[in-house]
């Protein structure tokens, strides 16, 4: 059975049996795919930091007929985030990147845009903007995924939400409301975040105007893109608390 090698960024991995890993990995080409590293846990693998978390990698694999684990022949590293571990904000984003990414792309199905989305927040994942790149990567993971809503429009009656008016959103809502539709239990989403969320649906990452990124920078607007996708996902994300504890 031929070979296919494709461009792809490693999620996570899990130990099976004594000496092998079971891999989860994002190509460009073939969206997201599961598969086996044989002998990977051995000192003198050729698979090599490869296979850390979100190593981006040209990974070479196959696939029997009717099997849904691919074998894993081998991978060259491109690039490794090994950088970034000795920053713990840096660190906790990635792991972040990589849930989000696991729970919300279906297995085998193509997603270019989403690898590409991946690909820039990382190389913007700088200790002192962390918080960017995770606020721009959680818009678009839900914009990608279908699931974001209008940001100028009130839910419960329909009205525009003009540029200076409150909203306000709640858990297992799909949307804004406004201060009339507003129910007992909600957030605020503030004027800053939506119009934060209207430049990054604009601009690229690295392009955006300059801002001094702190946590509560955006944290409201974070907040609503969870709650978005652990309701489509029908699961928490583990790590959004880690991120909330940094």
């Amino acid at each position: 059975m031929p070979v296919r090698v494709s461009e792809a960024l490693v999620l996570r991995s899990y130990p099976l049996k004594e000496a092998d890993l079971v891999v989860s990995f994002l190509t460009r080409d073939q969206g997201k795919l599961r598969g086996v590293a044989k002998r990977a846990r051995r000192p003198k693998s050729g698979f090599g930091a490869g296979l850390e978390r979100l190593s981006h990698v040209r990974m070479a694999y196959f696939q029997r007929e009717n099997r849904e684990l691919v074998n894993l022949d081998s991978c060259e590293l491109i690039h490794s985030q090994f950088a970034l571990v000795s920053d713990y904000r840096a660190g906790v984003a990635l792991d972040y990147f990589a849930e989000v990414a696991e729970q919300l792309l279906p297995a085998a199905e193509p997603g270019e845009k989403f690898f590409r989305l991946l690909l820039a927040v990382l190389e913007d994942l700088k200790p002192p903007q962390v918080w960017r790149a995770v606020t721009y990567f959680s818009l678009w993971a839900v914009r990608l995924s279908g699931w974001l809503p209008e940001l100028q429009v009130c839910l419960g009656c329909g009205g525009v939400l003009e540029e200076s008016d409150r909203s306000y959103f709640s858990r297992g809502d799909a949307g804004l409301v406004c201060s009339g539709c507003r129910r007992g239990g909600s957030w605020e989403l503030s004027v800053e975040s939506r119009s934060i969320a209207g430049e990054m649906l604009r601009t690229p990452v690295a392009q955006l105007s300059a801002r001094n990124w702190e946590q509560a920078t955006g944290a409201d607007l974070r907040r609503f893109l969870v709650q978005q996708m652990e309701e489509h996902a029908d699961r928490r994300l583990v790590t959004v608390k880690m991120l909330e504890e940094v």
